[in-house]
């Protein structure tokens, strides 16, 4: 087999886009029918050749930590797991990032500005057998929406007033305002059976329960995730195969190891460096992803407090020479906020080419000099192996840096106290979605990112900022792109928080025996309309 590096991703319907890794707001942090509409089996294998028998082994790269509750859950491992087991009224492709009718028979139909309505799909049933009602998804919608639930996921609706019943199978969608996102936003919430969930929610997070083509079956932590196929299953995306193996391979040596050796059918997470070991026995594709490496800054304390100064550091860095030897070439620098692969891809009005003159220049106008930093990290493999790289070069304009590299969440910690000067990180809301606003917002909302990490919610720009993404929802089409342009031009120049670059994916898979496989923008693997040949 080969190597394929392809960007943007491999597409499976009628556009592809980019998106990443999940990151949990603590620590971290297009509408049309999609590809779930074409017959599942055209593929590598021709219809009737799929083993209707057979269970798909896959390695997966992330720890099984906390439960499946998809109000709730944020991990890598249970996110791509509820890919499988529950559905929303519409969903996202995982591999085309396209929105599709799931529970609903369509994408939800406009009644007026701020009234939409959904029509459950006929014959829905959860995997416990009962039936889907108008009341699990009014519950569903309603522990998202309450402030008590806590849940991440209610400021990707927060446009939302409130869903209602218009009849047995029928759900009334009522906003706050007029919304352009509203199919794509829906899929953010997964329906859920009220009886159970209200009645043992400890067995509900342990061993979910859902309406998706798979039945999970067993989650231990540090083992497995086993799912069984779901036969009254009655949505678009039947499971092709008889059950699915998810086995919990944290280290990387041993997910190299399973998939070379047959063990597993499909990994996730390639190590860079053992990409060539694997492309001449499997495929290998390298996709390109929304997902960045981050540089935020303090913009209470000086000299961060000066845009010169924050931009400087954008100059120093010579992004070629850090993908190329950091990530063996498997990213590319940010020209925008948005990677080149997105379909709302607009080139900022500020790029930052590696100039070291015009960052000893910019730094020279603020009247800065003899700086010194800690810049912090994370301790993420490949974030570490850059991390050398960036110091080298920020002392090359003049800036003494120190490094402190360290674990995800202690990291976190020490910036919340306000024990920050600069840190570059990895992040990625896309799993989440993937339109602009979503993530422009994740970052650049009215939350604790802006307020007590980069600390910049009161500047008058990013009042600027949000009236510039107030607007851009209430309208779409080209005024809409035209808003997001801006929006992406502000941050660009002003670069509080803001992508070094923009990192792509390797995925293996066996292409001889893996039928319907698509390797992912996002972390995690899909095997939605995938199946073993016989």
């Amino acid at each position: 087999m080969k190597l394929h590096v392809s960007s943007p991703p491999r597409r499976r319907g009628v556009a592809a886009v980019a998106a990443g890794v999940v990151l949990a707001l603590g620590l971290a942090a297009c509408s049309g029918g999609g590809a779930a509409q074409d017959d599942p089996t055209e593929g590598s294998a021709a219809q009737g050749e799929i083993d209707p028998d057979a269970v798909i082994e896959a390695g997966i790269s992330y720890s099984l930590s906390g439960g499946f509750d998809p109000m709730i859950t944020t991990g890598a491992v249970t996110v791509a797991a509820n890919w499988h087991v529950f559905e929303g009224l519409t969903e996202l492709d995982p591999a085309t990032r396209e929105v599709y009718p799931a529970l609903g028979t369509e994408l939800p139909k406009q009644v007026d500005d701020t009234h939409y309505e959904v029509d459950l799909r006929e014959g829905a049933v959860f995997h416990d057998g009962t039936p889907v009602t108008v009341d699990d998804v009014v519950f569903s919608f309603d522990r998202v929406l309450d402030p008590a639930s806590e849940s991440l996921y209610a400021g990707f609706i927060d446009f939302l007033e409130s869903v209602t019943p218009v009849d047995d199978d029928t759900v009334s969608i009522n906003l706050k305002y007029p919304f352009s996102l509203v199919p794509e936003r829906l899929s953010v919430v997964k329906v859920v059976p009220k009886a159970l969930v209200e009645s043992d929610y400890e067995a509900f997070n342990a061993l979910p329960v859902g309406t998706g083509p798979f039945k999970m079956t067993q989650a231990t932590p540090d083992d497995k995730i086993t799912f069984e196929r779901f036969d009254d299953y009655s949505g678009t995306r039947p499971a092709l195969a008889a059950g699915l193996v998810w086995n919990l391979l944290s280290d990387p040596a041993a997910r190299v190891t399973a998939m070379s050796s047959g063990t597993v059918s499909a990994i996730e997470d390639v190590p860079y460096i053992d990409v060539p070991t694997l492309e001449g026995a499997v495929d290998v594709e390298s996709v390109q992803s929304f997902g960045t490496l981050f540089m935020m800054f303090n913009t209470d304390m000086p000299p961060f407090d000066d845009v010169r100064v924050r931009q400087a550091f954008f100059y120093a860095l010579d992004m070629d020479k850090i993908i190329d030897n950091g990530l063996l070439g498997n990213g590319a620098p940010a020209t925008s906020f948005l990677p080149q692969s997105h379909p709302n891809y607009h080139e900022a009005s500020t790029v930052y080419s590696y100039d070291p003159e015009k960052a000893k220049d910019l730094l020279a106008e603020a009247g800065v000099s003899d700086l010194s930093i800690t810049l912090m990290t994370t301790d993420t493999g490949w974030v570490a192996d850059i991390a050398p790289l960036l110091k080298e070069n920020l002392d090359a304009i003049g800036v003494d840096t120190t490094l402190d590299i360290g674990q995800s969440g202690g990291q976190y910690t020490k910036v919340d106290n306000g024990d920050l000067q600069v840190m570059v990180a990895p992040g990625d809301p896309s799993v989440f979605g993937n339109d602009p606003d979503l993530l422009m917002r994740w970052w650049y909302g009215d939350n604790v990112w802006s307020q007590s990490r980069y600390r910049w919610n009161d500047d008058p720009k990013f009042a600027e900022l949000q009236t510039i993404l107030d607007a851009a929802v209430r309208t779409s089409g080209d005024e809409q792109q035209e808003l997001w342009d801006q929006a992406f031009d502000l941050i660009s120049d002003e670069v509080p928080l803001y992508p070094l670059l923009h990192r792509q994916l390797p995925t293996a898979w066996d292409g001889t025996t893996l039928s319907g496989f698509s390797p992912l923008p996002i972390t995690g693997l899909s095997f939605l309309d995938a199946g073993l040949v016989k």
